[in-house]
């Protein structure tokens, strides 16, 4: 499920660039000069894929009352501002925060569904999530093409959920969420030159390398998942100048 969003996301970016290509085979040089500047800074706009990935706890078997934890994928956006300093010729360092609207979900199979809280047999716990996100990346450039360029991503990057302590997640059916999380991300987009400004869109992977999950053994949607993780396939539009 989580590689059909990737291919989704990826179509959508390659029918967007193609969309551009006639534009970077104007014959018109746009911000000639744009080389030569030490810095610049711009705007983002971003859709997002998310899901948890999970772990299951030692001791799941044990348990009658969940059969089967899956995390589902869910969409979300995100808005953010962007500053980029250039290194050398190819190596630019970006440090780009965003504030990310995202909701993960688990899909729970149960065994003894409650009927005094009317539970079906499959049932599905949403986690939502505002996220103030901090990632600083190093872009590879390439050579430009005209009104053209093609760069690639990586680096490091700090969450802080301001929706984690959220009443409904302190609810006894109900997985608790971490408020920090840090992981990596890389990805690759595209340049194209305007008049007066840069359409960048992009497209990255990010992965949290800690565990969100507050286990709780008490809980029956708590109790049969040992780590957690944070995946999120992110479609962005950077506009900068």
């Amino acid at each position: 499920m989580y590689n059909l969003q990737w291919k989704k996301a990826f179509y959508a970016c390659f029918f967007l660039i193609a969309s551009f290509a006639g534009h970077s085979q104007q014959k018109e040089l746009y911000l000639p000069d744009h080389d030569l500047k030490k810095y610049y800074f711009g705007i983002t706009l971003g859709y997002n894929s998310s899901r948890f990935h999970l772990n299951q706890h030692p001791r799941f078997l044990q348990y009658d009352s969940v059969m089967v934890a899956e995390p589902l994928n869910n969409g979300g956006f995100g808005l953010g501002l962007s500053a980029t300093a250039r290194l050398t010729k190819r190596f630019e360092a970006r440090f780009n925060p965003q504030l990310i609207f995202a909701t993960k979900s688990v899909s729970y199979h149960l065994k003894y569904p409650d009927e005094i809280k009317e539970e079906e047999p499959i049932t599905t716990k949403p986690v939502e999530s505002v996220i103030v996100s901090f990632p600083a990346q190093l872009k590879f450039n390439s050579d430009r093409i005209g009104n053209f360029r093609v760069y690639m991503l990586g680096g490091l990057k700090m969450d802080y959920d301001l929706a984690s302590n959220a009443r409904a997640r302190q609810a006894e059916d109900l997985v608790k969420i971490k408020k920090m999380d840090y992981g990596i991300e890389a990805g690759i987009g595209f340049n194209f030159y305007f008049q007066s400004f840069i359409f960048s869109p992009e497209i990255k992977i990010s992965n949290g390398l800690g565990n969100i999950h507050a286990r709780d053994e008490s809980l029956k949607f708590s109790n049969v998942i040992d780590r957690m993780s944070s995946r999120m396939i992110m479609f962005s539009i950077h506009l900068e100048g």
